[in-house]
């Protein structure tokens, strides 16, 4: 290959020196006519043709051809280019790769034509002595058993990047199948100097552009889904591409070819129903799933032969960044077959199935599914199919307490993840439509007013336990510590019911003093999670910016009616008051569901999550009236445990991974309560970054020296 190389650099420096015009042509016309005339001469049908002087002779005319086009305008046509135009040279060669004769000629007819296309600056695909034979070339990429996917692929890629350059080309390319291209008489004569001329002399029929909208199995984007399926990771990697340039051009009647017009949504959505039929439902890892890791379809050339689940997620972050990219035209239309294909044909009947296996697999690819997409027509469609397909989120929803642990903590990691998409419709149909009417407030009590004088007393009975201002030392988030001397009251008005300090104090306090065991490790108390709930408060107000929601509450509708929470609340509540019997695992994804939505800042979710002082209905409930009934209960069951405060501290340095002593009695008690602790703690902090913080933040009355202390405190009783 050197030597060939060497030996076309000295030619085109020989041809530099001799008159250019007349030298190129003849020595194109010789190449061109060496490669004929070993047709006429050979007898030998057998012989490959890389035993041939053909691909040296190919070489050398496309080599002129590039270097004709160089040394003139662009608006110009050098004679060398006339005569292939003219001749039809290009159809000679592609009827000879159909033909495969020598054998191997396709491979190098299809090298021919993606240098041709890539190298040459002229648009040629506007030219019919052109977009035949490239046709032609089409209809012979993809086909099974085919030992030139390589050429292939880098041929349908320069046929895509000269679309791409040319939009007017697409309608060309794609070849309907009733299209009837009429030659005109002109093309029989000599064709004029000038590529516009030309261009001109040779036009499509614009209703062939867009006659049919059923497109052969054998054009373009048949050729590109066959090869994204190939076994070689090269291939499929470039044909992904080109499918992402057709895609990529920009909104018009492109757009509207490709939409209305072909296959390309059917097939690209068909391909993950392929992929997705490969997988086993009932023999699939719900605890990978649940951590898959973003796959790149670009990596796929990391890998020659990637698994199926691999492929799948591959092929799942290709449709992601495609419909990201299309015009919105295109994207709809794959976002919709991309519901009716997978979604309704494939997903939902296993995520209705009986078998618990099939439920949990299922349920945890669409959790990862949910994780993973970006695309904003997909996740219409995806959370449009959740929503709106009968009876599937409620059934979804009551999964989250399923008698199968691993299934409620699969359907619990959905809804995690459904709550941190960027679709307004999920909190309003999970949560928002049942609290509108606010019928959890008992009649009358809307509006509540808190004695000045009261909570005045309170405050300055308090002031002087040194919780907060030992604790708060955060200056970046936190108020400033309360100075040593704090007899005079504060100068602004003393908070009162519902203040930031009564909301912080009130979850602290639920847990009782006998129970805590965070100091005993020296832990910090509730401002060690004041970092992360500023994180998960300000991701939330990103994702709601645009959801124009209400800065004021509503009014109650005043009517008598049997207060509803919704299905997931339902859930979550239900499962909250098992806490102290559940699994650890399970209690961790169930309070991060509740502290995503606590971190939300709608004046309802807020009002019902995080106010502990609603005078609630009768039969209602709230959050923290729940873990008040749970507090309840696990100080009636902790008496039946001797040694209380060691068992906690054990327990909680084998939550740490301190120590290795999972024999004890009471072990799912023992961590339900430590998660109980930790929980209260998250609340509080979570309240304390959403509500305003008064200068001086009083204590909360009742708790005393009941609260945890924090070791560095020079103040504590």
């Amino acid at each position: 290959m050197e030597a060939f190389g060497k030996l076309t650099s000295m030619l085109l420096n020989a041809l530099e020196t001799r008159e250019p015009t007349a030298d190129l042509l003849d020595s194109f016309v010789d190449n061109w006519k060496s490669v004929t005339n070993y047709y006429i001469e050979t007898t030998d049908d057998s012989r490959p043709v890389g035993q041939t002087d053909i691909p040296w002779r190919l070489r050398q005319m496309l080599d002129i051809l590039v270097y004709e086009e160089k040394q003139q305008a662009v608006e110009d046509m050098g004679p060398c280019l006339e005569y292939l135009l003219q001749h039809k040279l290009l159809e000679t060669l592609s009827t000879l790769a159909k033909a495969q004769y020598p054998p191997g000629m396709l491979q190098q007819v299809l090298i021919f034509f993606w240098k041709l296309l890539s190298q040459m600056q002229k648009p040629l695909l506007q030219l019919v002595n052109v977009y035949r034979p490239v046709q032609k070339l089409i209809r012979l990429c993809g086909l099974p058993g085919s030992l030139t996917q390589k050429e292939e692929a880098q041929f349908l890629f320069a046929v895509c990047s000269a679309v791409r350059k040319d939009l007017e080309v697409l309608g060309y390319v794609l070849e309907p199948p009733d299209q009837q291209l009429r030659t005109p008489a002109s093309n029989q004569n000599p064709a004029p100097p000038l590529l516009p001329q030309l261009a001109e002399s040779n036009p499509v029929p614009p209703a062939a552009r867009r006659s049919s909208p059923v497109f052969p199995e054998n054009g373009l984007i048949w050729a590109l889904m066959k090869l994204t399926s190939s076994q070689r990771a090269s291939v499929r990697l470039k044909a992904r591409q080109s499918l992402l340039l057709l895609s990529g051009l920009p909104g018009g009647p492109s757009a509207e070819l490709l939409s209305a017009d072909t296959q390309l949504a059917e097939l690209l959505a068909g391909r993950l129903q392929e992929l997705h039929a490969l997988l086993p439902a009932d023999t699939l890892d719900a605890a990978a799933l649940q951590s898959w890791p973003h796959t790149p379809w670009s990596a796929d050339d990391k890998s020659e032969c990637a698994d199926d689940l691999r492929s799948f997620f591959m092929w799942l972050d290709f449709l992601d960044q495609l419909t990201s990219e299309a015009p919105q035209v295109l994207a709809v239309k794959v976002a919709r077959c991309f519901h009716r294909a997978w979604l309704l044909s494939s997903l939902h009947p296993q995520l209705i199935h009986t078998c618990e296996q099939v439920v949990l697999g299922s349920t945890a690819v669409l959790c990862a599914v949910v994780r993973l997409l970006t695309s904003s027509s997909l996740l219409d469609q995806l959370v449009h199919f959740l929503l709106k397909t009968p009876p599937l989120m409620p059934l979804l929803l009551q999964r989250c307490d399923h008698i199968s642990d691993q299934i409620s903590m699969t359907s619990l990691c959905l809804v995690e993840e459904l709550l941190q998409k960027p679709h307004r419709d999920i909190l309003d149909a999970l949560v928002l439509s049942f609290l509108q009417s606010r019928s959890y407030l008992s009649a009358g009590q809307e509006d509540r007013a808190v004695d000045g004088s009261e909570s005045g007393e309170d405050s300055q009975d308090l002031e002087d336990d040194p919780f907060f201002s030992d604790t708060l030392s955060d200056p970046q988030l936190l108020p400033p510590p309360l100075p040593d001397s704090c007899s005079a009251p504060p100068p602004s008005p003393p908070a009162g019911l519902g203040s930031t300090a009564d909301i912080v104090n009130s979850f602290l306090c639920l847990v009782p003093v006998q129970v805590r065991s965070s100091q005993l490790l020296q832990e910090g108390g509730y401002e060690s999670y004041v970092h992360d709930a500023h994180t998960w408060v300000t991701q939330c107000q990103t994702l709601s910016l645009s959801w124009d929601w209400p800065q004021a509450l509503p009014c109650p509708s005043g009517e008598e009616a049997h207060f509803f929470e919704g299905p997931l609340l339902k859930v979550l509540f239900d499962r909250l008051g098992r806490i102290l019997e559940q699994p650890y695992e399970l209690n961790l994804q169930l309070t991060a569901v509740l502290s995503r939505l606590a971190a939300y800042g709608h004046p309802l979710l807020h009002e019902y999550l995080l106010d502990p002082y609603i005078p609630l209905s009768p039969c209602s409930r709230s959050l923290f009236s729940v873990l008040i009934r749970v507090m309840g209960e696990m100080m009636q069951r902790i008496q039946q445990i001797p040694d209380l405060p060691d068992r906690l501290l054990n327990t909680r340095r084998d939550l740490l991974g301190m120590s290795h002593n999972n024999g004890q009695e009471h072990l799912t008690l023992l961590k339900g309560i430590i998660v109980l602790e930790e929980f209260c703690k998250e609340l509080a902090a979570i309240a304390f970054v959403k509500l305003p913080v008064e200068k001086d933040l009083p204590a909360s009355p009742g708790c005393g020296s009941d609260r945890p202390q924090v070791e560095t405190s020079t103040d504590t009783p």
